[in-house]
């Protein structure tokens, strides 16, 4: 397909089919105190050369490169060997659209094939979707899909699921006759089993945490799901920091029944928001509830390895009211990229990269809780977040890093009103030992200011 925009001729006779003489007819329904009676306010045309150096110029307003960061919470920096921006960048992934005719599409399928199958090894579970949208709306799916499979009126979610994914949970049930029910957390940051175990009945459908949770705990994924199973309910595991699987045991082999998190940690870049990656697993008894698609591998007539969307169950494969998902795209080239990060890792090297997180994250911790004024918050076990309590709150702590260049990690007690003292701090393989070092002592320093 060339993309080659409209000549003048082309665009009178498209004018000249739908009866109109000009754009401005085109657009009369629209009203004309809402129009806009000026040119747009920018520059003129430049040349390439030109527009380069003006965005060169525009970036060096920006002191970002000063900064270290130790922000987390569902956006984590980590790195991105550069065979995959390469891989990536090329035109054959870059220009096609959803694989509609696989037949013309193989490459593309099989690269959902591989994201798939490495979604479900890193998840022990037996099938994974073609992507979500991010981690929170997988994470809304798996509610929903549990609703669909068990019918029951109540969702449990622990409080240590992270708040947008909550909020983006309620959305989704909001007219659908599903109540959600929170289960606080513990002293350990954990979620509180035996409020579990109180609120635990037949009218469940799922219990729904994540591990490592907000406040950067690994939950005890295996006794959650058998307390979920035993009243006859889903257990759905959910993991916004994926690099963690590189060297945590897959919660499918813990007993979660269905997985969803976000794919971000794979190779995709913060970028502001977005565009993030959400993925989806479970076990084979479940697949016809299983919102998406599916690529599967098959054979043609002539007995060659082949690619297909199979067992496609949302609204636009499907009669809408049969549909498990209103899903209507995928993160194709978001997946395209974790598919490259992980394949250029392989085992070995995701699970070095998991412990060099570990051990950053176990220094950092060690050496802020020993600064007078500063202690743990939570004692469970962590994986590269931490939550810090300051005795005279963050918030000026904060302003204070911030002047000198450090973002010291997030005021949780905008989610959490009862840990308005907290902040939840991120470290990761980018971080230098010299820049733990750095946030103690400017730490240090703003505790003697006060």
């Amino acid at each position: 397909m060339s993309y080659i925009s409209l000549s003048d001729k082309d665009k009178k006779e498209m004018m000249g089919k739908i009866g109109i003489s000009s754009l401005d007819e085109l657009f009369r329904s629209i009203p004309k105190d809402i129009k806009l009676k000026r040119e747009l306010n920018v520059p003129p045309p430049m040349t390439e050369l030109e527009l380069i150096q003006l965005f060169d110029r525009i970036s060096q307003k920006n002191n970002y490169q000063n900064f270290i960061s130790f922000l987390g919470a569902g956006a984590y920096r980590h790195v991105i060997p550069y065979i995959v921006d390469y891989l990536s960048s090329r035109g054959e992934f870059i220009s096609p659209y959803t694989p509609y005719q696989p037949e013309v599409s193989q490459g593309t399928l099989q690269v959902i094939f591989e994201f798939q199958t490495l979604i479900c090894q890193l998840t022990g579970m037996d099938i994974a979707n073609a992507s979500l949208y991010d981690g929170a709306s997988a994470a809304a799916e798996a509610v929903l899909m549990a609703h669909r499979l068990k019918g029951r009126p109540k969702v449990l979610v622990a409080k240590t699921l992270h708040p947008h994914y909550r909020r983006v949970i309620q959305t989704y049930v909001k007219n659908l006759g599903v109540e959600i029910e929170e289960i606080k957390y513990s002293e350990t940051g954990e979620a509180d089993i035996k409020d579990l175990k109180g609120k635990l009945d037949d009218k469940i459908s799922a219990f729904v945490t994540q591990s490592p949770n907000f406040m950067g705990i690994t939950e005890n994924l295996e006794k959650i799901s058998d307390l979920a199973h035993s009243v006859r309910a889903l257990s759905v595991a959910v993991i916004a920091e994926p690099i963690s699987l590189g060297i945590f045991e897959a919660p499918g082999k813990l007993g979660a029944d269905i997985v969803a998190g976000e794919g971000q940690s794979f190779g995709i870049p913060l970028s502001f928001g977005g565009p993030y990656l959400g993925f989806m697993a479970c076990g084979e008894e479940f697949i016809r509830q299983f919102p998406g698609r599916i690529a599967g591998q098959t054979k043609d007539v002539n007995g060659n390895r082949g690619f297909v969307l199979t067992l496609s169950t949302r609204e636009q494969h499907i009669r809408r009211e049969r549909a498990t998902s209103n899903i209507c795209t995928n993160q194709a080239w978001c997946a395209l990229r974790a598919t490259i990060f992980l394949e250029t890792l392989g085992g070995e090297g995701l699970k070095e990269l998991a412990w060099q997180n570990i051990q950053k994250a176990s220094y950092a911790l060690e050496k802020l809780s020993q600064i007078k004024g500063v202690k743990r918050k939570f004692k469970g076990n962590s994986f590269n977040e931490f939550v810090l309590e300051f005795s005279g709150g963050f918030k000026k702590i904060s302003g204070f890093l911030r002047k000198k260049g450090i973002i010291g990690g997030l005021n949780i007690g905008e989610y959490y009103p009862e840990l308005k003292k907290c902040a939840l701090v991120c470290v990761t393989e980018m971080h230098k030992r010299g820049d733990i070092d750095r946030l103690g002592a400017v730490l240090k320093e703003s505790l003697k200011a006060k």
